[in-house]
Formats: C-alpha cells, structure tokens, sequence
C-alpha cells in the first residue's frame, strides 16, 4: 500500500508541475492593428 501511496503522490507532484510550467508561458502578445487598401470598387455596392 505504501508503494501505491507513493505512486500517486508522485503523479500528483508531476502533473501540478506541469500545470504551473503551462500558466507560467501563457502571455497574451500585444494587438498590432493592420491596415490594408481596400480597392475602391469593392466600397461602391
């Protein structure tokens, strides 16, 4: 039974690693705003 414990809490200790390595690299990148011409005969319909 203490090898099972031990198992488990090492899963546990893995995957709440793995959850702070992935909220650590989630940034939102800045908006760029874009601009593109737009031909005048597509404005006129």
């Amino acid at each position: 039974m203490p090898r099972l414990l031990l198992v488990v809490l090492v899963v546990v200790a893995v995957v709440v690693g793995g959850l702070f390595a992935l909220s650590g690299k989630a940034h939102e990148k800045p908006l760029t705003q874009v601009e593109k011409a737009v031909p005048l005969a597509n404005l006129q319909k």
